[in-house]
């Protein structure tokens, strides 16, 4: 197995992690304009991906029985349409962590435009569902990573 065929992974450029996607039909409706709900697609698929390149594993945490990363609050504005075929980038920064939650403002953008502009509150939670402190390796992990502004 090479490098190609390894699955697409965004990257860091500097405090920001960036995450390319393309339109593919599928997101699209009738109108070959991305379904408002697939931008929460991207968007979830952009933060695993940035957990996953500061060095955060979830999948070990959840199969230990630590717990698990749950949306608390999402934050959308719709600024302008992706279609059908478009490159977009999605760009994640962590604006602020606490001890049981962390917030990342997310943009989807197409070059220079942006086409969603995002606020996620994401809270660690328990197997029982109810919050519980983050791993103190994973705030360690965010701290450099908090940026301020959008």
């Amino acid at each position: 197995m090479t490098d190609l065929d390894q699955p697409v992974t965004g990257r860091f450029a500097g405090q920001e992690h960036r995450f390319p996607v393309r339109v593919y039909f599928e997101d699209t409706d009738l109108s070959g304009i991305v379904y408002h709900a697939n931008y929460l697609r991207f968007m979830e698929r952009a933060r695993s991906d940035m957990l996953r390149c500061a060095g955060i594993d979830q999948r070990a945490a959840f199969e230990a029985g630590e717990g698990a990363y749950a949306v608390r609050h999402m934050d959308l504005d719709f600024v302008a349409p992706a279609k059908l075929d478009d490159a977009l980038l999605v760009v994640s920064r962590v604006s602020r962590v606490r001890a049981a939650a962390v917030d990342i403002q997310q943009r989807v953008m197409r070059g220079d435009a942006i086409l969603l502009d995002a606020t996620v509150e994401a809270v660690f939670v328990a197997p029982s569902g109810r919050p519980r402190r983050q791993p103190k390796d994973w705030v360690a992990a965010f701290t450099p990573l908090i940026t301020k502004g959008k």
